[in-house]
């Protein structure tokens, strides 16, 4: 029994020692991937072959842009909505979408009896007019000659004043009813209207037809001008310090995506949206009769020239959606070992880029500006040979 029990005893040390040492290789095997570093070292010869050139971050004028999305508008005064300002019967209308109109043009005859007493009321009124002002002149006559009493020359001339007051009214009524003054200034009394379109454009929305009743209220055609478009842009509020009046905006609309057209800044609004945006407000530089009201647009506003930390394009290289830049880790000429070094890309411009290196990075080490691809390749295939 006391062999037995013995024997137990080394074969459980035995066990315990086992899965220490599975533990330790499983620990060390966890470890080794993320203490791994993104560096490679090259032979004199590779060196040559890849063609290799450093160079240091230099401070450069980039010129920045912000990019936005928005739509092609038109201003208020622009768009017109026509109605009939006292209602009644579609009598005449030759209008469709998208037919240009004249301004001053007819676009719909309205029929409406109620227009035949205000027209009786304004020739009654016209004709009380003229023999009140004959009065007047009378009475005026007569005070100067102490003949009447004051009181029948002040009602004259209270009279006087009403009627053309009365008269002024049903005139200005007459007129926003459409109906032609000139013909019933002649005496000719008429049971329609005719509805003017006040700009020169093109009709968006027909909303009647023959015969119909419209109220004051209804809205019987829509008429855009299209000689004033402008672009509204929604631009994140981060980016709004950097919008400027007068900076330039390039942009293209979603029916013509290939050409571009030209804007400017022309307002920017104070006043931040549910969806953290703010609108500015760009005129075109040119028209442009290829563009439609709410046509969908992508632009990019040139915010000007700053200083930034900047190297060539080909010194960096993009991995899986990052960008990377290999530094050199010592300026020794011997040496030939680099470390690939994650950055945050910003603007471009003429074959330079902005770079934002990560906290504790040496800007002033030497960068390799020519033969980056040729080391991320180098890198990433000594990585798949080490895997296998």
């Amino acid at each position: 029994m006391k062999h037995i029990a013995i024997f137990l005893i080394l074969i459980s040390f035995l066990l315990s020692c086992n899965q220490k040492n599975d533990a330790e290789e499983v620990h060390h095997e966890e470890a080794s991937p993320a203490q791994e570093e993104q560096v490679i070292e090259l032979t004199a010869a590779q060196y040559e072959t890849a063609g290799i050139e450093t160079g240091t971050i230099s401070t450069r004028s980039l010129s920045g842009t912000v990019s936005a999305n928005g739509v092609i508008d038109i201003p208020p005064q622009n768009l017109v909505s026509i109605s009939a300002p006292m209602g009644g019967f579609v009598k005449k209308s030759e209008l469709l979408q998208g037919m240009k109109v004249r301004k001053g043009e007819v676009v719909a005859i309205i029929e409406n009896p109620d227009f035949i007493p205000m027209q009786q009321e304004y020739l009654e009124t016209q004709s009380k007019l003229e023999y009140s002002e004959l009065e007047f002149k009378r009475q005026a006559d007569l005070s100067k000659e102490n003949i009447n009493a004051q009181k029948t020359y002040q009602q004259a001339a209270s009279e006087l004043k009403m009627l053309r007051a009365r008269l002024a009214g049903l005139r200005e009524r007459i007129r926003t009813a459409g109906i032609d003054l000139a013909t019933l200034e002649k005496g000719t009394i008429v049971n329609n209207a005719s509805l003017r379109s006040p700009i020169a454009g093109s009709v968006t929305a027909v909303n009647i037809n023959l015969g119909k009743y419209v109220n004051p209220t209804d809205v019987m055609f829509e008429i855009v001008d299209t000689d004033h478009l402008h672009v509204e842009l929604a631009v994140f509020e981060q980016d709004i310090p950097k919008i400027k009046l007068g900076q330039l905006v390039r942009f293209t609309v979603s029916n013509n995506p290939g050409k571009e057209d030209l804007a400017k800044v022309y307002l920017i609004n104070q006043k931040i949206n549910e969806d953290r945006t703010v609108r500015v407000h760009c005129h075109l530089e040119k028209d442009d009769p290829g563009l439609l009201p709410q046509n969908f647009v992508k632009a990019i506003v040139e915010t000007g020239a700053s200083p930034v930390n900047a190297l060539p394009e080909n010194a960096i290289v993009g991995f899986e959606g990052k960008f990377y830049v290999f530094k050199k880790e010592t300026n020794d000429p011997a040496k030939r070992r680099f470390e690939m070094v994650e950055i945050a890309k910003g603007i471009s411009e003429n074959g330079y880029t902005e770079v934002k290196l990560p906290a504790g990075t040496d800007g002033k080490a030497q960068f390799v500006v020519k033969g980056a691809y040729s080391l991320l390749s180098a890198l990433k295939n000594s990585e798949s040979e080490e895997e296998h």
